[in-house]
């Protein structure tokens, strides 16, 4: 059935609270491409206060680099030509090169590593500086560092490798120097859903018809209600995103609040009493429809004076509600209101996206994070080779629930560089 409550109009709406940028999600590889007429490669953030540095010694090569050689000029390329006219893995599709540092031990341990790279870069060739980090427990595996490489734990000892690449028979990069900083940044907060309530839901419907932010309903469309203004997402972004689960927690959907209702349009229930709008008596968590409903406060009405009918506290749409939880009637569910949260968020750049319970499409679908959807991402894990929108990768996010996604779906992460799990 569709929803049954007062759509309110206004001209004006609560301005959007995004979260700061602190820095993009790091590729698993990052090779730099032609270099401006300068010939610098840049970071892409200032290197830390009070970071050890050093520089790279380029002028050894021995037995452990391979296909690299000292010019005058730099380092470079012994032979650019591909691995089906030399002994090299059949594997490369081009010429590559590698230059193995010594590992370095720091003063003090670091969990961040930055690179810069001064070089002379031609069309279709690459050069990209990789590090590793040594702990208790052994080597990490090597990240890129050109655009800086952040360890989930602090690490003793750095070693860094320059690799290069250049198309068959094409010119090789020239690199004449690699300087690596190590630094303690800020911890990464550990990702988490924030405030969660369980309350009644209903199906929203109202194909056709237009949200709050300007949102004409589509068939089977993947957004939610809430009856506050202040959680409202402007169109097309999900600034304010919840995960709405079925009570047995077998099936959950992310998705952005993009309407406002029902009953009420003023009750964020879920604000401690100090900032709820309305209501400031009810406790923290309990909406105001479900104590009209259950209990006759407010003599049994919404802030409109009418009867409430049903003790709804979100509406969902025909997507969410069917699809993505794969709902029947209306029900009671868990949502997480995620912006109460803290840690890494990741953007749904193409949805719904399928959460799975491992990081591969032959693991069993829990549900669906939608598109402009703010999803709480923990780390990553490497799994099933993906093509998505927004490249092909092996790389897959596990979210505060322990579900996993497909970073080819993920256009954005807020808050962070992304850790290995």
């Amino acid at each position: 059935m569709s929803r049954l409550h007062c759509r309110t109009r206004s001209l004006s709406l609560v301005a959007s609270v995004t979260l700061a940028l602190i820095a993009t999600l790091l590729p698993i590889t990052n090779p730099v491409p032609a270099a401006s007429a300068a010939g610098i490669l840049p970071t892409s953030t200032a290197a830390a206060p009070g970071g050890e540095r050093w520089s790279v010694d380029l002028s050894v090569v021995d037995r452990d680099d391979v296909n690299v050689r000292r010019t005058a000029a730099g380092l470079r390329l012994r032979e650019a030509r591909s691995a089906g006219r030399s002994p090299r893995s059949p594997h490369s599709a081009a010429a590559e090169g590698m230059l193995l540092s010594a590992p370095r031990t720091l003063s003090r341990p670091a969990n961040q590593v930055r690179a810069q790279v001064s070089a002379d870069v031609p069309t279709g060739a690459t050069v990209e500086a990789q590090v590793r980090g040594w702990r208790a427990s052994g080597w990490t595996e090597w990240r890129s560092a050109t655009a800086g490489a952040t360890f989930d734990r602090p690490v003793s000892r750095v070693q860094s490798r320059v690799v290069l690449t250049a198309p068959t028979g094409g010119a090789t990069a020239t690199v004449r120097a690699v300087q690596l900083t190590a630094a303690t940044a800020a911890a990464v907060a550990e990702a988490t859903p924030g405030l969660t309530y369980r309350v009644y839901a209903t199906r929203i419907g109202l194909v056709g018809q237009q949200t709050a932010n300007g949102r004409t309903v589509q068939p089977r469309d993947h957004f939610v209600a809430l009856p506050s203004r202040r959680s409202l997402s402007p169109l097309n972004s999900g600034d304010y995103s919840v995960r709405v689960c079925t009570t047995t927690g077998s099936r959950c959907e992310y998705a952005p609040v993009w309407d406002v209702g029902p009953w009420n349009t003023r009750d964020d229930y879920w604000n401690p009493a100090a900032v709820r709008e309305n209501w400031k008596i009810l406790g923290q968590g309990l909406p105001e429809a479900q104590a009209a409903y259950q209990s006759g406060f407010n003599g049994g009405r919404d802030q409109f004076g009418r009867t409430v009918l049903n003790p709804a506290a979100i509406d969902l749409a025909d997507g969410t509600f069917w699809d993505g939880l794969q709902l029947t009637t209306n029900a009671w569910v868990d949502v997480a209101y995620l912006w109460t949260g803290g840690g890494l968020r990741g953007v749904v750049g193409d949805g719904p996206l399928t959460i799975r319970t491992g990081a591969s499409t032959s693991y069993p679908s829990r549900g669906l994070a939608a598109r402009f959807a703010n999803v709480p991402i923990q780390c990553y894990v490497t799994g099933q080779s993906v093509a998505g929108p927004y490249g092909t990768t092996t790389r897959w996010d596990r979210l505060a629930t322990g579900q996993y996604v497909s970073h080819a779906y993920i256009s954005t992460v807020y808050g962070g560089v992304v850790p290995v799990c």
